[in-house]
């Protein structure tokens, strides 16, 4: 029987399983989508099904840097104490290097790892860890040189915050001390050019309801945004902010005096923006009793 792609497609939302073995399965089950679950099964490769519904936010950041081209990675898992797992950590490294040979994530999750893509090999890694695992980004840095920095480090190159900085220049160890600014800071962009407009225009908003509120006259107003923007783009935008090594000079000036250029910067922070729900444990119990 042929195996079609919407075969593969429909046994692969069914059980979890990686592109490769959905078809492998229904390559040795004639095609046979019952049998193909449970050969599926037998396997292990269908365990990651029922671990995909359940939110992992930990995890960890892997950096790679490779002749002016660098990679940050973020792969999550359920539990911090599986990302302490030295096998998950082993994952995670492969995963970092074989994105220096690609330019997103979904062609990382088809690159080549160890001869299987990099999503069979996650959707593996789910099956025999018991963890649901998800490969949920990357970025791509690259200038004349670039330097990494990792915060929360778990093992070499791999941690909670991952760093890329980029520079014309020759003083790494400056350009570390801004990669260890930009994991502590967190700035919203290199300078006020790069910002989004969408962020400035909300903040812009924001300050003036605020003024507004004060009864100040229109023409005051104008002078106090002008004002207060100059304010927030100096917190958010890397080369206007305070350098945290030195707060006397900005970025910009502490860059000058090491001869360097800042040209671009990476921030990945493991589980940002993830919203876990918590479980309220004693409130299904509640709901059980009076249903």
């Amino acid at each position: 029987m042929a195996i079609t792609a919407a075969m593969v497609k429909d046994l692969r939302e069914a059980t979890g399983a990686g592109m490769m073995d959905a078809k492998k399965a229904l390559t040795e089950t004639d095609g046979d989508f019952d049998a193909a679950i449970d050969w599926l099964r037998t396997k292990g490769l269908a365990k990651a099904a029922k671990k995909s519904g359940r939110t992992a936010a930990e995890g960890l950041v892997a950096v790679a840097v490779s002749n002016g081209s660098a990679v940050a990675v973020e792969v999550n898992s359920e539990t911090d104490f599986v990302a302490k797992n030295a096998e998950f950590q082993s994952m995670v490294a492969g995963i970092a290097q074989a994105a220096l040979g690609v330019d997103d994530v979904d062609a990382l999750k088809a690159a080549d790892m160890g001869g299987k893509p990099v999503e069979t090999v996650i959707t593996d890694a789910i099956a025999k860890i018991g963890e649901n695992m998800a490969l949920r980004r990357m970025a791509k840095l690259s200038g004349q040189t670039v330097v990494s920095y990792v915060h929360n480090a778990a093992a070499d190159g791999m941690g909670k915050i991952g760093v890329l900085v980029a520079f014309n220049g020759t003083d790494e160890g400056f350009a570390r001390q801004v990669a260890m600014h930009v994991a502590a800071v967190n700035p919203a962009s290199l300078s006020a050019d790069d910002l989004d407009p969408a962020i400035v225009e909300k903040e812009r908003q924001v300050q003036i309801d605020i003024a507004r509120e004060s009864g100040k006259p229109e023409a005051v107003i104008e002078k106090m945004i002008e004002g207060r923007m100059q304010k927030f783009l100096s917190e958010v935008t890397l080369l206007n902010q305070a350098f945290v090594i030195n707060p006397d000079l900005t970025v910009a000036a502490a860059a000058k005096e090491a001869g360097v250029e800042l040209t671009g910067f990476v921030r990945l922070e493991v589980g940002e923006g993830i919203v876990v729900e918590k479980e309220d444990f004693a409130a299904e119990v509640a709901k059980a009793v009076q249903g």
